[in-house]
């Protein structure tokens, strides 16, 4: 079979890790690359993303570039936000090309942004190409993955996911993102601006209920601080005793007043565990718990790159991991 053509769009950390993932994988070819740091404009892709050595693929800034570029495929990993994203998915699509990104809100889109969800999808099936956001989180962990285990019970009453991670090892966009070293008083600026909650619960919950076929009363997601006790130190910043080193975040969907949907994570610098545990209440009752958890950044880069091949055999329009068949590893080959 001929390679697989990938234009790299986005070439933060988690861009960056998907174009190493594809790089060593066989049955791949990276024909293009987009980013709009001036930093990383008219570099080699290989130099960018951190690979072994130079492909001779040129960062580019402009993404009407794309069609020349003969892509089978896009990953797109630049924002959470479908706002910001869409003038992106326009350009790409508007190239007839299909879409695999790491947008969180494109995850599940048809619960808060049902009329950017309707216009994407629209312009997919206009290039009869299909579009799919997917990741660890949303996309796998807190939602896929227990669907999934729904599939052995006879009744499902209740759904909960808990995810606790000591953010030292993960990257520090993420360390950031999560408040670390801020004030209590920069915490809650930030927070009352929206800017510093994990994104993606509403949509992990939303699938979640879909696939049950429950139809939910509403949707709450909170966000509290983890303040440090003792000095707490990571590879890119050190965090003192008073101030974030984290947060605390909670999603909860309800029906008929009860609260049925449980989303629980715990980030912060010097968590003394990390794992990922999902109970399912009902008959039979599961409980599924995976020491060391499944690492955000690498999960998300593996999820992407083995979501292609799907994505390229789907039929055209805007789809998510729910429609998608059941997720698994491409070997390239």
């Amino acid at each position: 079979m001929p390679s697989i053509r990938v234009v790299h769009f986005g070439l933060g950390p988690i861009g960056a890790a998907v174009a190493q993932d594809i790089a060593q994988r066989p049955g791949f070819k990276i024909v293009g690359a987009i980013d709009n740091d001036p930093a990383k404009i008219g570099r080699d892709l290989g130099d960018v993303a951190g690979l072994s050595g130079r492909i001779g693929v040129r960062v580019e800034k402009d993404a009407s570039r794309i069609k020349k570029m003969k892509a089978d495929v896009v990953v797109l990993c630049t924002t959470s936000s479908m706002k910001g994203v869409m003038p992106q998915l326009e350009s790409i699509l508007g190239a007839k090309v299909a879409v695999v990104s790491t947008t969180e809100e494109l995850a599940y889109p048809t619960y808060t942004n049902v009329r950017y969800a309707a216009k994407i999808d629209k312009w997919a099936k206009k290039a009869k190409v299909a579009v799919l956001g997917t990741g660890v989180n949303p996309g796998f962990v807190m939602d896929s993955l227990p669907i999934a285990l729904t599939a052995a019970c006879q009744r499902v009453d209740r759904v909960s996911v808990s995810r606790i991670q000591d953010a030292r090892n993960r990257r520090l966009p993420f360390q950031q993102k999560i408040g670390a070293g801020l004030t209590t008083e920069q915490f809650q600026k930030r927070k009352d601006e929206g800017s510093i909650k994990h994104v993606g619960f509403t949509e992990s919950i939303a699938m979640i209920a879909d696939s049950l076929g429950w139809t939910l009363d509403r949707i709450s997601d909170t966000v509290e601080a983890k303040i440090a006790q003792v000095t707490i130190s990571s590879e890119y910043l050190a965090v003192d005793p008073g101030y974030v080193c984290g947060i605390v975040q909670e999603g909860i969907g309800y029906r008929k007043k009860e609260p049925v949907i449980r989303l629980y994570m715990e980030a912060y610098l010097g968590a003394p565990d990390t794992y990922d545990w999902i109970e399912i209440e009902g008959s039979a009752r599961l409980s599924v718990r995976i020491a060391g958890g499944v690492h955000g950044d690498t999960a998300t880069a593996a999820l992407v790159v083995n979501s292609i091949p799907k994505v390229l055999e789907a039929r055209p329009g805007l789809h998510t991991m729910l429609d998608m068949p059941l997720p698994s590893f491409f070997p390239g080959n």
